[in-house]
């Protein structure tokens, strides 16, 4: 293809992010076509001119339904499952200064199992079949969540017969019900918003919820309602490890009801599993980095007591149940050489340590 020759539709640069194992394709005005792989952000085509405006428009309308149009026009941005010939995409579009920006995150056509996940089975699964409490999936943007907690919503699928209900925002992968009987509602497609959903399904009789993302204290709030009451609920929250997880679900209610909160949380938590995806050593793919903290009641004292920075030292002495620090998984990452040592440093929480136990 020449420099300058740009595609007609959206779905023919997805389809290059697809067979190239891409994670996200990006059009963006005055940039050329640009995808992301291994982690990596950097252009399709080395000698590709930068998109201009009126391209930019054209690919956009040539994705866009009417209504979808429209609301671009109205809000300036939009973000939505895209069901494309060749698979389903979070897509999302804005305005800004230049033109108009894409990003499309490619979804897996399939759902993967825990299993080809690289989830620690023996710890991950007993989270899986309680009645009732809490477990977060947690990490920042495209480190993986919405897999793993498709693998766990697949798992509970075909391990349980109950009733799953999925909140998202939007629906990404697509769950047919199997042991269970599984209804999935988006945001502002089927429902306003999160917590209007969540109080909605807790009428909906089911024994588990998903909810997409617990991103304010309304939905935080009815999570731990619903996981007290006897509901198993899985959440995902932009936060980097367990520690930082239980502060910011604490932070966002107001002083006066943090104790209660505490005590709330202490008991409803079953588990957290924070991730990041780094690239191998070896230059193929990304590999797992997973932290997994398990509420055992050394951990649910450390939380009704506000002492959260305790909880690396508690997570320590709790490898019996499969707790293990991100540090410690980085480490053994770097240890059997997936990963290299720049990428152990950089992602560690504890680089001094980090640093201290290369040399050693």
């Amino acid at each position: 293809m020449s420099a300058h020759q740009v595609l007609d539709h959206v779905d023919q640069y997805l389809q290059l992010g697809r067979d190239f194992a891409c994670s996200d394709v990006h059009l963006a005005t005055a940039y050329p076509p640009a995808w992301r792989r291994f982690g990596r952000l950097g252009p399709i085509w080395d000698d590709h001119a930068p998109l201009a405006p009126a391209e930019t428009e054209r690919l956009v309308r040539s994705f866009l339904g009417e209504s979808e149009w429209e609301r671009l026009q109205q809000r300036g941005d939009i973000d939505f499952a895209y069901a494309a010939s060749n698979g389903r995409y979070r897509a999302s579009v804005v305005k800004q200064r230049l033109g108009y920006d894409m990003a499309f995150r490619v979804i897996d056509d399939r759902i993967r199992s825990i299993e080809e996940i690289g989830l620690p089975l023996d710890h991950i699964i007993p989270l899986t079949r309680y009645q009732n409490g809490l477990v977060l999936v947690t990490g920042s943007v495209g480190s993986g969540k919405s897999t793993t907690l498709a693998a766990l919503v697949d798992f509970i699928n075909r391990d349980r017969e109950d009733h799953i209900l999925t909140l998202e925002d939007p629906i990404e992968y697509v769950f047919e019900s199997k042991g269970c009987h599984v209804n999935q509602r988006e945001v502002h497609t089927h429902t306003e918003s999160f917590a209007k959903a969540l109080r909605g399904a807790l009428r909906e009789d089911p024994d588990v919820i998903m909810v997409g993302e617990m991103r304010d204290l309304e939905t935080i709030q009815l999570a731990l309602t619903a996981a007290e009451t006897g509901h198993l609920v899985l959440g995902t929250l932009h936060t980097g490890n367990a520690p930082r997880t239980l502060d910011r679900v604490l932070d966002v209610f107001p002083t006066d009801q943090r104790d209660q909160i505490r005590i709330m949380v202490s008991e409803s938590l079953r588990g957290i599993l924070s991730q990041q995806l780094v690239p191998k050593a070896d230059g193929d793919g990304r590999v797992l980095a997973l932290e997994l903290l398990v509420n055992t009641p050394a951990v649910a004292n450390c939380i009704r007591e506000g002492k959260t920075f305790m909880l690396p030292g508690v997570m320590q002495t709790g490898k019996n149940v499969g707790m293990i620090t991100m540090d410690e998984s980085l480490r053994r990452l770097y240890v059997d050489r997936v990963i290299t040592r720049d990428e152990a440093l950089f992602r560690a929480e504890d680089k001094a340590q980090m640093r201290a136990f290369m040399q050693s």
